[in-house]
């Protein structure tokens, strides 16, 4: 079978009847899978296995509270909220889905993936506070200890969801493209105002496969619409339980999800400042985590998830994030109107990324090679001249080509650059059209020799 969910150690809580409870819910998802496939009988036997899946996860619910009450659970009406907006709003909207698309294929794999994501990642998390590992408020804290503890918090997730481990390696992310990544939005508010807390996780492309897929037991090579709904729903977990300990988090819902492109979250970057930007580093690849909270939300950015255009909106997603075979080229320039200037002139035939410091660029080179680098000579901190040395003495970056770009035309400033070796250099006061005339033809010169 290709598509089955496993039971793993990990899913187990230590309770009995509760682990009883979750495995048959396991086994029912499962069984659905199955039914999926058979055509002949798929509709029929779908519809009363959705109808059996329904009326066990309900009675689950009743039965976990139950239990809840027992032990006198402190956060049972927390738990009870997150078991009402699953029994009251998703699974409706999934029947209403089901129906609407007369129970095609394409509404059983969101069906099942939705579910699956919802399963593991509630047990997984709000679940495992049964057995008394508890929700650490951030209240008590100290301003400048809260990013160690979202970092913390992060990290415990990440091993509890996904067994790997995590390792921060910026408290300052700045958007930098890792490869090809699917970009998460959160929107979180309360009806009474328009403040908002808006959450962006990314993810590298290879953790949602290699990862995600796995502990969904969902075996594919590439990122499909059913790996990316279970993904959505996992990560949508992983976010709240990042989330609730802002002590204000219990009065907010998720108002809308977004998928975004990577240009519209980099506009989360220039416009909207987040106050947590984290860049994480794991065994399967990079993901990051960036807030901002709270603020007046105005323009919605990219198009809203929603039951009646879910289906279209992913697979639109998803064609339009097949890897761009346009020759990359990162400018890193500290001048916003230089950066921005150039990321115009090239962007149609190049994928363009930006770096405002070599400190940044750096980390961008190491996240997602270009194929060129076009380099401010003069930079506070990190100049041109460092940064070129630093990739020539790295075997792995020894092989990215630099073209310094720089006001610089002196004698003795000409000579110290070209002393440096690079594959270029061009001076910012010529015409645009020229510069980037001389681009094009460093790439035509390039292409030429790799056909010899």
């Amino acid at each position: 079978m290709e598509n089955q969910l496993v039971w793993k150690e990990e899913f187990n809580l230590g309770v009995e009847v509760i682990d009883k409870e979750h495995q048959r819910l396991f086994s029912i998802i499962n069984k659905l899978f199955e039914l999926r496939d058979e055509e002949q009988k798929s509709r029929t036997a779908c519809q009363e296995g959705i109808k059996f899946f329904k009326e066990h996860a309900i009675k689950h619910f009743a039965d976990e509270e139950k239990y809840m009450e027992l032990i006198s659970y402190e956060n049972l009406n927390m738990h009870k909220r997150i078991h009402k907006g699953f029994r009251e709003k998703t699974l409706p909207a999934l029947e209403w889905e089901l129906r609407d698309e007369d129970y095609s294929p394409e509404a059983m794999n969101h069906f099942l993936a939705v579910c699956a994501g919802w399963l593991i990642g509630h047990t997984l998390t709000e679940d495992r506070a049964i057995t008394g590992e508890k929700i650490s408020k951030w209240e008590d804290l100290l301003p400048e200890e809260e990013l160690e503890a979202v970092k913390r918090v992060i990290e415990k997730l990440v091993y509890q969801m996904f067994q790997l481990k995590a390792e921060a390696i910026s408290e300052t992310y700045g958007g930098e493209r890792f490869g090809n990544g699917v970009y998460y939005r959160l929107i979180y508010g309360r009806e009474q105002d328009d403040e908002k807390w808006e959450i962006i996780l990314v993810f590298d492309e290879k953790i949602l496969i290699n990862t995600v897929g796995k502990l969904m037991g969902l075996h594919s090579e590439k990122l499909d619409f059913l790996l990316i709904n279970a993904a959505r729903y996992t990560a949508g977990q992983f976010v709240w339980n990042v989330m609730k300990h802002f002590p204000v988090m219990e009065l907010y819902e998720v108002q809308e999800e977004t998928l975004l492109t990577y240009e519209q979250f980099q506009e989360v970057f220039e416009n909207k400042k987040p106050q947590i930007s984290l860049l994480f580093h794991t065994e399967e690849g990079y993901f990051s985590y960036c807030v901002v909270a709270p603020h007046r939300f105005q323009n919605s950015i990219g198009t809203p998830l929603q039951v009646d255009n879910e289906i279209t909106e992913i697979e639109k997603y998803l064609a339009n994030r097949k890897r761009s075979s346009k020759p990359k080229i990162l400018i890193v320039d500290d001048s916003v109107t230089i950066r921005e200037g150039m990321k115009r002139l090239l962007s149609e035939q190049y994928e363009v990324a930006v770096a405002q410091s070599g400190v940044v660029a750096i980390r961008a080179i190491t996240l997602d090679k270009p194929d060129l680098v076009l380099l401010d000579y003069e930079m506070p901190i990190c100049d041109g001249r460092h940064l070129l040395e630093m990739l020539q003495s790295e075997k792995e970056f020894a092989d990215i080509s630099v073209i310094f770009l720089t006001s610089k035309d002196d004698q003795e400033s000409v000579r110290k650059v070209l002393a440096l070796k690079p594959d270029g250099y061009l001076l910012k006061y010529l015409k645009p059209v020229e510069i980037k005339k001389r681009i094009d033809e460093y790439f035509q010169r390039k292409k030429l020799k790799e056909m010899v």
